[in-house]
């Protein structure tokens, strides 16, 4: 059997049976890669399907050299999987990595903004531009919602629930959930759908979906970070902003105010809580509220 062969039928299992993403999926499959130039580049005749521990670990200390430690963790962890993968589907009896420590790292905390900096970002947008009414549209369902750059990208208008006050959301292994939407939020969404969608001409495939480029397509990943990442620089705000940076500043500014971590959970479609909780790392000052507030001898 060719570790082709199970490369490909662990691409299978991640999108069937665990329902990862593509781009999940392609990291898994980059970090396996890597082994393999590695393995070539030294010459190691070997396939990973019958790979040591020895070699596993020369290849993780080769790692260390250009990678940081969350990085190497990252594609330790991966491989660990491919390897337990390859066990229960009977191609190896052993795991080589059991006994390959991960370097430590502390929990990376958030970059977030201000509501002050978010009013700056979009004051930033030119709205005689064609796109600006998207864009400031785009920025403001981030916020306002709290979502991933995959599913503002996969928005469908058949997806919007205003009069309820919610919209649907496909997140991480295709699984769905309902975000509550802010009036305010609705407003920009209706004004770029009325005023900018209505007349650009649609791409057949891209019919139902929201957010769409100028040729009627679907936007990509990479174009919502560089919409985000020249707003940033225009309105004159130095820090590492993202996509992302959004969604950690929805669920902050939400704990911030008082909000249920639960809440949160559900919002941000975080299938554990513990991931929610980070948030709590990033203003303490909300534990000591809740204390001040609710123990009996506050």
């Amino acid at each position: 059997m060719k570790w082709e062969n199970a490369l490909k039928d662990y691409c299978h299992y991640l999108r069937i049976e665990r329902g990862l993403s593509a781009n999940s999926i392609e990291n898994y499959s980059l970090d396996i890669l890597k082994l393999i130039k590695f393995l070539e580049a030294n010459n190691i005749r070997i396939s990973p399907l019958h790979i040591s521990e020895e070699t596993l670990q020369q290849f993780v200390y080769e790692t260390a050299k250009t990678l940081n430690a969350r990085s190497q963790a990252r594609i330790i962890s991966g491989l660990r999987g491919f390897f337990n993968f390859l066990i229960f589907e009977d191609y190896r009896k052993d795991n080589p990595l059991d006994l390959v420590e991960s370097p430590k790292i502390g929990r990376k905390l958030p970059e977030t903004i201000s509501t002050e900096e978010i009013d700056e970002i979009i004051a930033a947008i030119d709205l005689s531009k064609n796109e600006g009414e998207r864009n400031r549209a785009i920025i403001e369902t981030l916020y306002g919602c709290g979502l991933r750059v995959s599913e503002l990208i996969d928005l469908k208008i058949s997806g919007l629930f205003f009069e309820e006050g919610f919209i649907k959301v496909t997140g991480k292994g295709d699984k769905q959930r309902f975000v509550p939407i802010s009036e305010y939020t609705r407003k920009y969404i209706s004004i770029y759908r009325n005023e900018v969608r209505v007349h650009q001409e649609v791409e057949k495939s891209s019919s139902d979906t929201l957010f769409l480029n100028r040729r009627g397509k679907k936007l990509t990943r990479a174009m919502i970070f560089t919409i985000v990442r020249r707003l940033a620089e225009k309105a004159g705000i130095h820090k590492k902003i993202s996509p992302h940076t959004f969604r950690h500043s929805f669920a902050t500014h939400l704990l911030e105010n008082g909000a249920d971590l639960r809440a949160i959970q559900q919002m941000m479609g975080h299938e554990s809580i513990t991931t929610t909780e980070i948030y709590m790392h990033v203003d303490r000052s909300h534990l000591r509220q809740v204390m001040e507030e609710f123990h009996p001898r506050r």
